[in-house]
């Protein structure tokens, strides 16, 4: 059999490589879908490429490219059997064939187990030569196989949160003044100067004081009164009581609005008698509240609809785009613009000709990359419902377990990320980023790839005219100019709400002289067509 499998790959020898340093190998995602080693039908790595490609383009880089040799990587997810106490039994089978494909999140770890599976196939014939195979394969075609299965993803997934923003080291933090008042704080025990709070509290870092924090319209936080301390000292930074262990604490600088960095945060928290080694963070029934650091948390819950029992939709235009880490502002504007017919058309009308018609590279093509993430938003292939109906019914009412399973999937734009984003010094960062800067520089690609054909942005560009008049002579000036944004200034007195508004800054201003709680705000609603008067 050694013999055979020998002389079967000869010809295909020469096409077989080894990775070398700086190559990339896409074993995670297919260069023109979304499809995986989770998909259905597998992922197959071009062995002389390491392009990925799912079961239904295999078969066209074969006869763009003429490579034959594929490596068809499969992974199963199943429930982990129970054992006689009814528990999971640990156990997971083939689990270093894929070294960097990390698990799915949308599966429990303890309910689920992962069957890795690893062959060559060789086109057009299909013939399946099962992995690892050390002893019947030639060595050139072992030594390139174990490089290909232990290399890293070229696009290793990294999803922190949404909103872990890249936090800077505080101005202050250098020179930061602490008074010699003789204050000591106890290692436990805290509660706010001004009342009677013992959660969410704050040491400001200059004289000692321990105050409460904001109150947040969910119930929690506190009363504000470190805000209104800073107020009347202008003393900038602040930390978190319960987040001080050695590793580090929560600061905020009042001066600057955000979350800092304070590399002298030790010596500062020595100053009032805290010993940061012996410090460990504090919790309030067994969980640690991450969100009183967070000034604009519970809004952004009620925003994002926490809490509510919401309807799962599935289907054409209803599929999520998976945040890579601060890349809210690119999901964004690429489901606006795969909303608008123009760039339907363009993309997604014309799939099979792009495709077709791609670089040996797609991963690099820009028109590729934009049809490729438009089919996976409109096709509904990436969000199905779940099969049964019972089930269903079990995750509208919340009574499933296992809730992840019957959650969409989504798509991971990492390619057409890294490729627009090439270059710039903001876009190819983590960090978070405008969403209207970013629109703006997508348009600008989509100009520059659409030079001789249909050009979707166009939908966007307007003129805009502006008149200019001396106030002396009375003399005009026009002047034109092409634009594809408007900025719409947003008059408040044009809200059609204005009672509602006045009755609740009446309400939030007894409040503060009270020292009460906020009432829930009230957002000015204010007509379009008002805004439109306003520019013109």
């Amino acid at each position: 059999m050694a013999t055979d499998l020998g002389e079967l790959l000869v010809p295909y020898m020469p096409t077989i490589r080894v990775p070398r340093t700086g190559d990339r190998v896409f074993k995670s995602e297919c260069a023109f879908s979304f499809d995986s080693p989770e998909s259905e039908g597998g992922l197959y790595v071009c062995m002389n490429t390491f392009l990925g490609f799912g079961r239904e383009h295999v078969e066209r880089h074969y006869r763009k490219t003429g490579q034959s040799v594929y490596m068809h990587l499969k992974r199963h997810v199943k429930e982990k059997a129970t054992g006689a106490a009814g528990g999971a039994i640990p156990r997971r089978r083939n689990g270093k064939v894929f070294l960097d494909l990390e698990l799915n999140r949308d599966f429990n770890g303890d309910d689920y187990e992962y069957e890795d599976e690893a062959k060559l196939v060789i086109f057009p014939d299909h013939f399946e030569i099962p992995l690892p195979n050390i002893e019947e394969l030639p060595a050139l075609v072992t030594i390139a196989c174990d490089a290909v299965l232990n290399a890293s993803s070229a696009y290793k997934k990294q999803e922190p949160e949404s909103w872990d923003e890249e936090i800077q080291v505080s101005r202050h933090a250098r020179s930061l003044r602490q008074l010699d008042n003789g204050v000591r704080i106890p290692p436990s025990g805290w509660k706010c100067q001004k009342c009677e709070m013992r959660e969410n509290l704050w040491l400001n870092l200059t004289d000692g004081a321990v105050l409460c924090g904001k109150w947040f319209f969910d119930g929690s936080g506190g009363n504000g009164h470190a805000l209104e301390h800073y107020r009347e000292t202008s003393y900038p930074l602040a930390v978190k009581m319960d987040t001080i262990t050695p590793d580090g604490a929560d600061i905020y600088s009042f001066e600057e609005e955000e979350a800092v960095l304070d590399p002298h945060i030790s010596d500062h928290l020595s100053h009032f008698g805290i010993d940061m080694l012996q410090m460990q963070k504090r919790t309030e029934n067994g969980h640690h509240r991450e969100n009183n650091s967070r000034p604009r948390v519970s809004e952004w819950e009620v925003i994002q609809e926490s809490g509510m029992k919401l309807k799962a939709v599935f289907g054409s235009g209803y599929t999520g785009i998976k945040n890579l880490g601060n890349t809210c502002y690119l999901s964004t504007v690429m489901q606006v613009l795969f909303s608008i017919p123009d760039f339907q058309r363009m993309y997604v009308g014309n799939l099979q000709r792009i495709f077709d018609y791609s670089p040996l590279d797609p991963s690099q093509d820009f028109a590729t990359q934009m049809a490729k993430l438009g089919h996976g938003l409109l096709s509904g292939q990436y969000s199905k419902p779940p099969m049964k109906s019972e089930l269903i019914e079990q995750v509208m009412n919340e009574e499933h377990k296992m809730l992840n399973w019957h959650q969409q999937k989504g798509v991971s734009p990492r390619m057409l990320k890294a490729l627009v984003s090439r270059g710039h010094p903001e876009f190819s960062s983590n960090r978070q980023q405008d969403a209207h800067e970013f629109l703006l520089h997508l348009i600008n690609l989509v100009e520059r790839n659409s030079a001789g054909s249909e050009n979707p942005s166009d939908v966007f560009r307007f003129l805009v005219e502006e008149r200019v008049q001396c106030c002396q002579s009375r003399r005009v000036r026009y002047s034109q100019r092409v634009d594809y944004c408007i900025q719409l200034p947003a008059p408040l007195e044009a809200a059609i709400n204005r009672e509602e508004l006045l009755t609740y800054e009446a309400k939030k201003k007894e409040a503060e002289e009270n020292m009460q709680p906020p009432p829930e705000p009230v957002r000015a609603r204010i007509p379009f067509t008002a805004c439109l008067q306003a520019f013109t």
